[in-house]
């Protein structure tokens, strides 16, 4: 595993204690996980997503994430509509491994509450948190 000062952090996006992240996009945001949970997961090797249509609320199991270590739950950052999923990772799962901010987004939701993302913590609070937590 990286340390933290080794692994990449955006400006712009939100992040949650669950280390997804969200990137807001009109009204519509893609979420995925932090390159630090891709790194303490290790090498993954299966993402399964929900489907579009799904309505999640915040909390909500939305998939889950298989590494060669364990396999690890996916949890809704904010309430919405699944309005696309990334299929690249049914056949190549090791995109969130290798591009967690890029290719390796997970979902689309259609926001249901926009004040959701107030919660969430900019990039330097959630580096300060692992920092914590380290």
């Amino acid at each position: 595993m990286k340390e933290i000062d080794e692994l990449k952090f955006l400006e712009g996006l939100h992040y949650a204690e669950d280390h997804e992240w969200i990137k807001v996009e009109g009204d519509t945001v893609k979420i995925g996980i932090s390159d630090y949970a891709q790194d303490q997961l290790g090498d993954i090797v299966f993402v399964e997503l929900p489907n579009v249509g799904d309505t999640l609320q915040k909390g909500d199991e939305f998939g889950t994430v298989e590494s060669v270590k364990a396999v690890s739950e996916l949890y809704m950052p904010v309430s919405g509509e699944i309005t696309g999923v990334n299929s690249d990772l049914e056949d190549s799962p090791d995109l969130v491994n290798t591009q967690p901010y890029d290719d390796g987004w997970m979902i689309e939701v259609k926001l249901a509450e926009t004040g959701e993302l107030d919660a969430m913590m900019p990039k330097d609070d959630y580096l300060n948190m692992l920092k914590e937590m380290g």
